[in-house]
């Protein structure tokens, strides 16, 4: 692609502004790098009430709520706008998709009518997903995975794909359309930002965290699919080694009120902190409370939360999985376990030694920085030059 050529690309997402998740901040990260670069960015996404509006590059379709399918999921009523027509009549050189539900539809035809390329990146495995909240069984969980991706995204040109993991899944869909492996990238410049240590502790106290604390991290989405639970039980054994552990929990969804109640059954409901949800921008400083950032989560295709603890300065505490390749070195920034004993031993380990811990921050600096949103423009800017 010319350095001097602007494009007009079309990023269509069922998620925006409403909410915060991986997807909205790769999102959010792309808008900016490709604006930054001088090319002609819109958003289509679904409004959160019953009114079509636009706001800036943003168009928002209006929808109604399909909460009792899956929680906060909205359904446009019109797939006929005439702010779809705005667009059309506008011509981008790219659609870029990033959800497979209601706003691919838009892409789909937006694409079509305009001749323009179809980007799609696959960022959601949906076999968790299917097992947590609509089918029991996880053989055919993973059956409608593979038929329901395939038949969807047959039209689209070629795909992203934010790690091998995902990449080796949609050819095992059956997936022929090229894919390219571009991780998603993080703002470093949010994430540098540090807290004195004197505010750090205003706010863990403020929060009922003691000066000598230790506290486990998690930041994300309360789903089923997160595995939470898992995290839950083998904290609650980890406290009855380690009376000064804490448990804080950064997020909402689906699955808190029946994670608050584990943890009282298991009788840490008073070490454990649901905070809710946080602003988008201030997340870094909820990190910065932690001292060592733990998941239990295999749905991941890439985990924007475990580069994001890592550009915080974290050490990570995760179950192995293949999303972890580039992002968690075993021993040098934090530990994979595939058991509960191998939790409780990297727990003991990572907090009983200061200088590893000191150690560990460093390097996950030093691989979070690899993910500078930066490299995630130019590479996808490489995409959009493989198909026009």
């Amino acid at each position: 692609m010319a350095e001097q050529r602007k494009l007009k690309i079309l990023i269509t997402t069922d998620l925006y502004t409403t909410n915060t998740n991986g997807v909205v901040t790769s999102v959010q990260n792309l808008f900016d790098e490709l604006t930054q670069k001088g090319h002609d960015v819109r958003i289509l996404t679904i409004s959160s009430n019953i009114h079509s509006h636009k706001e800036g590059h943003v168009y928002y379709i209006q929808s109604i709520p399909l909460g009792a399918v899956y929680p906060n999921l909205r359904m446009p009523t019109s797939y006929r706008n005439k702010l779809i027509q705005e667009i059309i009549d506008w011509k981008p050189d790219v659609v870029h998709s990033q959800c497979e539900f209601f706003s691919f539809q838009f892409a789909s035809r937006i694409a079509r009518i305009t001749g323009a390329p179809l980007v799609h990146t696959y960022h959601t495995l949906y076999e968790q997903y299917l097992t947590s909240y609509f089918v029991p069984s996880k053989r055919l969980g993973e059956f409608l995975a593979k038929v329901l991706s395939r038949q969807r995204l047959r039209r689209v040109t070629t795909f992203v794909a934010p790690t091998q993991k995902v990449e080796e899944a949609l050819q095992g869909y059956g997936i022929h359309a090229p894919i390219s492996v571009v991780p998603s990238g993080i703002s470093l410049e949010q994430h540098h930002k540090r807290l004195s240590h004197e505010e750090r502790m205003r706010r863990r106290r403020a929060l009922g965290i003691q000066d000598d604390d230790q506290v486990l991290i998690n930041l994300g989405r309360l789903g089923g699919e997160k595995n939470l639970d898992e995290l839950l039980n083998y904290f609650a054994e980890a406290r009855q080694e380690n009376k000064n552990l804490k448990f804080l929990i950064v997020g909402d969804g689906p699955a808190r009120e029946e994670l608050e109640h584990r943890a009282k059954k298991l009788g840490v409901g008073d070490y454990v902190i649901f905070t809710g949800m946080v602003p988008p921008s201030e997340v870094q400083n909820y990190y910065q409370l932690g001292d060592v950032f733990v998941s239990a989560s295999t749905s991941e295709t890439q985990g924007l939360t475990y580069i994001e603890a890592a550009a915080n300065g974290l050490p990570l505490l995760c179950r192995q999985d293949e999303c972890l390749n580039d992002v968690l070195q075993d021993g040098k920034n934090g530990y994979e376990y595939t058991s509960a004993e191998e939790f409780l031993d990297a727990i003991d380990h990572v907090m009983h030694d200061p200088q590893w811990r000191n150690e560990a921050s460093k390097r996950s600096e030093e691989i979070a920085a690899t993910f500078d949103k930066k490299n995630f423009g130019d590479a996808i800017e490489n995409v959009y030059e493989s198909v026009l």
